[in-house]
């Protein structure tokens, strides 16, 4: 697997917030988003190849039930499925965080945290030309997110950055014709500092309070900065 960093730390986002867990992080995406904060998985691939036996043993040093498998785009890495099935052996609770582009295929899974990603997510003129096309292009598949809601727990979880992306996400939620509890529902505002975090969660907060949805801070952010590792 090309893995681009293996961390012992707690779980910054989404329902598990502030539970430890083992971050696997896998390098490649076949996303190009223009606000990603882990460009080192993605934009520019970096890590090294580690073979799943190698990845599960890195793994079973921490004494943490909770893995997350990660990226970049977990699911493009042909070797995930072994790796999930060898952390559900050992009895592990495995997150997988996906844009939700590739469909699950039975992967052993604990918890979806499906990240669909909205027209915010545009590269602009920072990616190819040819990127720019085929992010557009694989960005949203209702198709899949149903596929993983079928058959897993799930949670959606959307990046905000402005007002405009709320209509965008209840046309989503609409379009699926599935039965999304609110609750699993979560809205985390863009950014990776404090500063702007901060400036965009009160309106963020009130548009939860009247739809029901479920504020996500990143609390990552918060302890430890946006760096690698954490």
């Amino acid at each position: 697997m090309f893995i681009s960093e293996i961390f012992h730390s707690i779980q910054g986002e989404g329902r598990l917030i502030g539970v430890p867990s083992v971050f696997v992080r896998t390098s490649g995406c076949n996303l190009r988003c223009g606000w990603c904060d882990t460009p080192y998985a993605s934009w520019e691939p970096e890590g090294r190849d580690v073979s799943v036996e190698a990845v599960l043993a890195e793994v079973l040093r921490h004494d943490s039930r909770h893995v997350v498998l990660t990226g970049g785009e977990p699911m493009v890495a042909k070797e995930l499925p072994a790796l999930a099935a060898a952390l559900r052996a050992e009895g592990r609770h495995i997150t997988i965080e996906t844009a939700a582009t590739v469909p699950p295929e039975g992967i052993a899974c604990d918890l979806a945290s499906l990240s669909p990603k909205l027209s915010n997510s545009d590269p602009g003129v920072r990616a190819p030309a040819g990127w720019r096309e085929r992010h557009e292009a694989r960005r949203l598949r209702p198709d899949v997110i149903r596929d993983w809601l079928d058959h897993y727990p799930c949670q959606l979880k959307f990046v905000v950055a402005g007002e405009k992306d709320i209509d965008e996400i209840i046309r989503l939620l609409a379009g699926l014709e599935h039965n999304v509890s609110p609750e699993n529902v979560l809205l985390m505002p863009e950014g990776v500092d404090s500063v702007t975090l901060k400036e965009r969660t009160g309106w963020l907060v009130a548009v939860c309070r009247e739809h029901g949805f479920r504020f996500a801070p990143r609390l990552h952010i918060e302890l430890f900065g946006n760096t690698r590792g954490t």
